[in-house]
């Protein structure tokens, strides 16, 4: 069962554990602000096509680090971290402006819901009532729908005392199909070393289904100069889901123990990512799928090591932390070099790829899976940290 109070976090003393303190002050919207008491800071990104303002926030870190944050979807655009050499390179996909964005994009950098991942023929019942999504990804419904929480302009609120961005936003009831007002709250904090923290929390009065997660794009050879194929990647996973031909978990708990799956030691992303022979690498073009992080049931609610992802060339190392039962990688099978991003930087297959901490997909329609279901009274709690730093 997903379990919805407080966390007691447990991680190594290198992590600081965010917290939601009383911000200290708000900035303007609609101008750039800094001031020296704060590491925030503001631009306006862009005007939406219904007069709307949006803005782009960066938090810097002590160590150097740079985080661009726009509350358009909440997407990370900016991401910069230092090579083994102390060159410091934009780590993540996206694009120089807000106009990008406003295309049929591949989600980059963004806060996805009301519920990340794909749900079966957009459809699900709760308490012997069935909803129906928008149908997105047919036949089914994906990333919370044709406007999701992507494509949505978030309240912005700086907490300067704890460098963090707070992004509110409430979906209404129906909204893409799903039942009850959905109160949202996404907590970006930059700690001290660089280490960002993700706290989504949210309410709501009507029983309904929630899965956030955030969709970066990673590529830790720095300005995407080169595929991902040579990142070397442990995932802390004995088991993933196997998945039909739209992508819908068969329901299977499977051993990754002899498969191309298996990423418990550190190997090369290229290693079985074209291993023809395997059905699952052909269903998904390469690595779409979910694996179900290894837990102490004794500490169901707090942080635990989910994914280490590292570059030899740059020698980056990007670890995910989260309180999430599994995470979804993914290694841009769809990019196709149709898109481009900063720096006019054609986005080519697998150029990327994304460790999205989150629920199962399909939940609400395979009750073995751990429950999605948040009611009124409840609260929806989770947290993930990403943390950088070097090999030498």
């Amino acid at each position: 069962m997903l379990k919805y109070h407080s966390l007691a976090f447990i991680i190594a003393a290198t992590l600081l554990l965010g917290g939601c303190n009383s911000p200290s002050s708000n900035q303007t919207d609609n101008q750039s602000t800094s001031d020296s008491m704060s590491s925030i800071s503001s631009v306006v990104f862009g005007q939406l096509p219904d007069g709307q303002i949006v803005n782009l926030y960066t938090l810097r870190s002590k160590s150097g680090t740079e985080i661009k944050i726009t509350n358009y979807g909440g997407i990370i655009t900016h991401w910069t971290a230092p090579d083994n050499a102390g060159v410091f390179e934009d780590i993540v996909l996206g694009y120089d402006t807000l106009g990008g964005y406003l295309k049929d994009t591949p989600y980059f950098g963004a806060i996805v819901g009301r519920y990340g991942n794909r749900i079966a023929k957009g459809k699900f019942t709760i308490d012997g009532k069935t909803y129906e999504l928008a149908i997105n990804n047919a036949p089914n419904h994906l990333h919370g729908g044709k406007i999701g929480f992507d494509k949505a302009v978030w309240e912005a609120k700086t907490i300067d005392a704890e460098n963090a961005l707070q992004l509110s936003y409430v979906s209404k009831d129906g909204e893409e199909g799903f039942p009850g007002a959905l109160t949202c709250t996404v907590l970006y904090k930059l700690t001290d070393e660089g280490a960002l923290e993700i706290t989504y929390t949210a309410t709501t009065d009507k029983p309904t289904v929630v899965n956030l997660t955030n969709h970066t794009y990673f590529n830790l050879t720095g300005e995407a100069k080169n595929d991902i194929l040579g990142h070397e990647l442990t995932l802390n996973a004995d088991r993933f889901l196997p998945v039909d031909a739209g992508l819908i978990p068969t329901g299977e708990l499977r051993a990754v123990q002899g498969t191309p799956f298996d990423f418990t030691k550190s190997i090369k992303i290229g290693a079985g990512i074209n291993n023809v022979q395997n059905e699952q690498i052909k269903l998904g073009g390469g690595y779409d799928h979910c694996w179900l992080i290894n837990r102490p049931t004794q500490n169901t609610d707090s942080l635990v090591l989910a994914a280490i992802a590292h570059d030899p060339g740059s020698g980056r190392v990007l670890e995910a932390f989260t309180t999430e039962p599994a995470l979804q990688f993914y290694t841009g099978n769809f990019l196709n070099g149709g898109i481009t991003g900063k720096n006019n930087t054609k986005y080519e297959k697998r150029c990327a790829f994304c460790l999205e901490t989150q629920h199962y997909p399909d939940s609400p329609n395979q009750p073995q899976f751990p429950s999605v279901v948040l009611r009124p009274g409840q609260t929806y709690r989770t947290k993930t940290v990403y943390k950088l730093s070097v090999k030498k």
